[in-house]
């Protein structure tokens, strides 16, 4: 299942970041990328443990925490520190799914990779190319975002980023370990939970959305890993 996020970071706060990552020193995407994956990657990155990245992350990661449609979806026991990519030239990223396990540049911590999310910090029409493709159970999903939407999808998802053959493309992703390692309860709990909060609209539904709310935390206490 896959989930977008209108209006993450406002316009001032994409433009801001923007003019940090004109002058970053990016490196090799490649530094990051798993042996296979290796050879399907053609981009730039900042230093995961940059001061930078560290400083542009908090932001991302502070409005994230006030996004209560992401916390539904992803139930996030963990965040890795966001990092930040660049596209263009061609660049690409081909086919492939993440690594399970990764360890957070910060803290040292390891972190099961879950849910991946990407920010876009510019728009669509600033590069040609640079579309995410996603492909889960509803099949192949393209995605180009305005800047300071995300997409919030399974980390287990075979997915890769078109060739960018004008302009640029600059994004922030990262990964989350949820309390639910399944993709498939997480998405019923996520349904569950925007089910109770309609309902929860309308008061003559108080006792519907009592019992519906206690389910919903008694399928948390059998499943959730905290």
């Amino acid at each position: 299942m896959m989930l977008v996020i209108p209006d993450l970071l406002d316009r001032a706060t994409t433009a801001q970041l923007r003019a940090a990552l004109a002058t970053a020193p990016w490196q090799d995407g490649r530094a990051t990328a798993g042996y296979i994956a290796r050879g399907q990657k053609r981009n730039q990155q900042l230093a995961p443990d940059s001061a930078l990245a560290q400083t542009l992350g908090r932001q991302i990661l502070d409005a994230l925490s006030q996004q209560p449609l992401f916390i539904s979806f992803a139930l996030p026991l963990k965040t890795l520190s966001p990092m930040f990519n660049r596209y263009h030239g061609g660049g690409e990223y081909g086919l492939h799914i993440d690594n399970a396990l990764r360890i957070d540049p910060i803290s040292g911590e390891r972190i099961r990779t879950d849910i991946s999310t990407t920010v876009f910090l510019n728009d669509p029409d600033d590069y040609d190319g640079g579309e995410l493709i996603i492909q889960d159970s509803y099949g192949s999903q393209q995605v180009k975002l305005p800047a300071g939407h995300a997409v919030v999808y399974p980390g287990s998802s075979l997915h890769q980023v078109t060739p960018v053959t004008r302009g640029e493309r600059l994004a922030s992703f990262f990964w989350s370990q949820s309390m639910i390692q399944d993709d498939s309860l997480r998405s019923t709990l996520f349904e569950l939970d925007q089910s109770i909060q309609q309902l929860a609209l309308r008061d003559e539904n108080l006792a519907e959305v009592t019992r519906l709310t206690g389910v919903y935390h008694n399928l948390l206490r059998r499943f959730g890993d905290v």
